[in-house]
């Protein structure tokens, strides 16, 4: 009985996500970022909800939508315009080992300071997987097309740098999830990543020629079914969390300090990639390419792996907090100064 009036509930917040969108819509903000605190709210309220496995299980769901989410990104990767942006592989160079390389470097040297509680680690690590994940693929091309930069490289690296991480990822977080500690197996994490992620994605290329096209005059769809997925794997991890009280030990202060310390990193990748492209003599197109594409971090594959990578899932909404931080704020910082560039150049909002 209780169960069925929590689902009730449930139901009717969720209800009310498509007007609050459109009030967040007609404000000028994204509806997905309130979605997603919407979610967390959801998850604190009624925990058990995505906690319990009857009469079914979300997370279950959300492990299936999964795979279903990268067999339509495969199909919407066209190996032509892979081809167009192989070209300028010093700007593809600067993009990848800013993403796998220097962000995991900017953030190692600060563990020491995280050492204190057991709390205090788990949010570097959070802060950690963050800075391991690939870049963004779709606001990635968007941001750099209203910019004016190079859209082919900009396709390309993105693409690219959303299967390198399905190796890169799980290899930068084995350093620190032990066998012993939280039944970490490298291994067994990439045979999942692979089935899970990596098949669908080559599944989906290899059908690209018969069925590409239905999945971009579908796009607009099929982004929706990536967000509710998205949204399904944030609820369902919060609640594990909260059920388990996980975010006891940390305060709204702490919180609003891990956004402040979000929005200096994106600042300063972005600052440090905008100045080696200018060392490198990068022309203004491949210098936006570059400061776009490398100081991004995909909420996709953070959530997506997050699944896979951390056993116990009560750590997946600590480990998913700085990640959804990064996101709203990254998509807030590059709107305005895509925009911002736009204006500089003389292009209108559609990138013409």
């Amino acid at each position: 009985m209780r169960q069925a009036q929590q689902g009730k509930e449930v139901q009717k917040a969720v209800g009310l996500l498509p007007r609050v969108g459109a009030l967040a819509a007609r404000a000028g903000l994204d509806w997905f970022l309130l979605a997603l605190v919407g979610m967390i709210v959801l998850a604190y309220l009624w925990p058990q909800v995505g906690v319990d496995r009857e009469p079914i299980s979300l997370g279950d769901a959300a492990n299936y939508g999964v795979s279903v989410i990268f067999f339509f990104y495969g199909l919407r990767l066209s190996p032509s315009k892979l081809k167009a942006g192989l070209s300028t592989w010093r700007l593809h160079v600067v993009v990848q080992l800013s993403t796998f390389i220097l962000f995991p470097l900017l953030i190692l040297p600060l563990r020491s300071f995280f050492a204190g509680t057991e709390q205090e680690a788990l949010l570097w690590l959070g802060v950690f997987y963050l800075a391991a994940l690939p870049s963004t693929v779709s606001s990635s091309v968007v941001m750099v097309s209203i910019a004016g930069g190079n859209i082919p490289a900009a396709i390309f690296n993105a693409s690219i740098s959303s299967l390198i991480g399905i190796f890169v990822t799980p290899l930068w977080m084995g350093l620190f999830l032990t066998a012993s500690a939280e039944g970490f197996d490298i291994w067994s994490v990439m045979g999942k990543l692979v089935l899970q992620v990596l098949l669908p994605v080559v599944l989906g290329i290899v059908l690209h020629r018969y069925w590409g096209s239905f999945a971009e005059r579908h796009k607009k769809q099929l982004r929706y079914f990536d967000q509710i997925i998205i949204l399904l794997i944030v609820y369902t991890s919060f609640c594990e969390s909260f059920a388990r009280k996980m975010f006891a030990a940390y305060s709204a202060a702490d919180i609003l300090i891990l956004g402040a310390c979000m929005a200096g990193l994106f600042f300063l990748m972005f600052g440090i990639i905008y100045g080696i492209s200018k060392l490198l003599g990068f022309n203004r197109e491949d210098r936006i390419t570059a400061v776009f594409c490398g100081s991004k971090k995909s909420l996709v594959h953070g959530t997506v792996m997050s699944k896979v990578l951390f056993p116990n899932p009560s750590m997946a909404g600590i480990m998913l907090l700085p990640v959804m931080l990064y996101h709203a704020l990254q998509l807030l910082a590059a709107s305005v100064i895509a925009q911002a560039q736009a204006r500089k150049a003389g292009i209108n909002a559609s990138g013409e």
